[in-house]
């Protein structure tokens, strides 16, 4: 297996850049970069030296086999963040036999491989190198820590205990079995298929923490729904005009919300028009519109009697700086500056609330695992209630357990892995 390296830092200009080394031959290029070889997970400063001339002055550490993130040999070379020092360095590694830059996540699979890391874990860390919220942080710290694979062996050992109560009637089919296995079977089912589906329901929850929550802001032409987004930001990234049907297409601004990220969707007024252009960004809004976590419409005086055709989660009654509030609604002004803090109060608690349903299933390879394994073992209640063979039903129970084993890397993972390993950058 070759030799790999990359940058494991951030690229651009910095003080310190870190190259990571892993393979065989990683302590071998140290030695004929360095002179010697430094003390195992000891930080020791060395010069780096290639044809009698000088690269850097770095930290260099290295780690034996069993003893570094991937399990192989490795080194980490940390030097000056400056791109020719980085460029000069990698000169120097590739023109080594069998040495090559490393593919996005070759770093982590390689830990997967030799047993460092668990699929959980490094779904866990690609998350983690992701979040941009504390909540992302959190979650992906919870997944990194194992706490699906504690759910996961929960949910299994009550599984094997149900399948050892259904295995005993085929076992001893011709000898006397106590009658009353079955509602007992029944019963530890229905508590571990609600469990199952608590998990499952907040599902949801948990992914939009991943990806973030959008919120709609949505009304009829010209109340200042983007004047609203550039108050609810802080910062002009919306056009705003007197002029009806401004904004044509969608706006999208990232936000972190007390910890929660956010999308505001800045969406085009809704009403009839002659207009092409004009009516696809309608036709684009509404459909965000119905797509959305969180629905906010905003109407002025002119637009009191506006339908939306649904129900919205908040109703923004804008410019109130001119002495007229809709009932009901948050009255805002974005010209006096008044309302604002109200509503980005009352979208965060009303997001909170949504997020704290959120449990260890938190992406959508979690939620098909315990779905199948929550229909598999339904579909055993329903041929128990059916009167149907222990064979058929210890089968049903079987299904359900590798679906779960599955979730947590056991079995049947290589298919999901070029898509998990796809999302980390080079260099991790």
């Amino acid at each position: 297996m070759s030799t790999i390296f990359a940058l494991a830092s951030g690229r651009g200009r910095a003080g310190v850049a870190v190259i990571r080394i892993s393979g065989l031959l990683s302590h071998h290029i140290v030695v004929m970069m360095c002179g010697d070889l430094p003390p195992l997970r000891t930080a020791a400063l060395r010069k780096l030296i290639w044809d009698t001339e000088i690269l850097d002055e770095a930290l260099i550490l290295v780690f034996a086999q069993g003893a570094s993130f991937t399990g192989e040999q490795s080194a980490e070379l940390h030097v000056h963040g400056g791109q020719a020092v980085i460029e000069a360095i990698f000169s120097v590694l590739r023109s080594f036999p069998d040495v090559r830059l490393a593919e996005p996540g070759e770093f982590t699979r390689r830990a997967l491989e030799n047993g460092n890391l668990e699929l959980y874990q490094v779904e866990g860390l690609v998350d983690l190198i992701d979040a941009e919220t504390a909540a992302q942080h959190k979650q992906a710290q919870r997944m990194l820590q194992g706490q699906l694979a504690v759910r996961v062996q929960e949910w299994r050992s009550a599984l094997l205990g149900i399948t050892a109560l259904v295995e005993v009637t085929i076992d001893f089919a011709d000898e006397d079995v106590p009658s009353d296995i079955w509602p007992e079977v029944l019963r530890r089912l229905s508590d571990l298929c609600n469990s199952l589906a608590a998990d499952l329901n907040g599902a949801k929850a948990a992914e939009r923490i991943r990806t973030g929550f959008e919120v709609a802001i949505f009304g009829p032409p010209n109340v200042g729904k983007s004047s609203l987004v550039n108050a609810l930001v802080c910062r002009d990234v919306a056009i705003t005009s007197e002029i009806a049907g401004t904004t044509r297409d969608i706006i999208e601004v990232r936000l972190d919300l007390e910890g929660l990220p956010v999308t505001l969707l800045d969406t085009a007024g809704l009403r009839e028009s002659d207009d092409r252009v004009e009516q696809e960004g309608v036709r684009r809004a509404r459909q965000r519109v119905d797509d959305a976590d969180m629905r906010i419409v905003v109407l002025d005086r002119d637009h009191a009697a506006w339908d939306p055709g649904f129900e919205p989660d908040f109703i923004v009654s804008s410019k109130a700086d001119l002495g007229w509030v809709l009932d009901g609604a948050i009255p805002v002004s974005t010209k006096a500056n008044t309302g604002v803090d109200v509503l980005r109060q009352r979208i965060s608690e009303k997001l909170h609330q949504i997020a704290g349903v959120a449990g260890v299933v938190v992406n959508e390879r979690h939620r098909a695992g315990v779905a199948s394994s929550l229909l598999s073992l339904r579909e055993a209640i329903l041929a128990i209630d059916g009167g149907q063979d222990a064979e058929l039903i210890a089968s049903q129970l079987r299904d359900a357990r590798r679906f779960l084993e599955a979730l947590v890397g056991r079995i049947g993972v290589e298919d999901v892995l070029s898509e998990i390993f796809g999302r980390f950058c080079i260099g991790k």
